[in-house]
């Protein structure tokens, strides 16, 4: 798939676990297993709004366009 997320970079930049992580997003660890590894084929804007503010971050720090 073109779109790369970079959840993981932004863990480790953040010295987050992604247990804490889905905690303070809501979403289950799994479901941000998901996410990270590329394997979903939508994301909620509303899940990724969480996700940038947990990690205070820009969507575009989340994800990359690689054709």
């Amino acid at each position: 798939m073109p779109i790369i997320t970079n959840i993981d970079v932004m863990l480790a930049r953040r010295k987050m676990s992604s247990g804490e992580l889905a905690q303070k997003v809501g979403i289950t660890p799994a479901n941000l297993s998901i996410l990270k590894t590329g394997k979903a084929k939508a994301m909620r804007l509303t899940t990724l709004e969480s996700l940038c503010k947990a990690l205070d971050c820009q969507p575009g720090d989340l994800l990359e366009y690689n054709p």
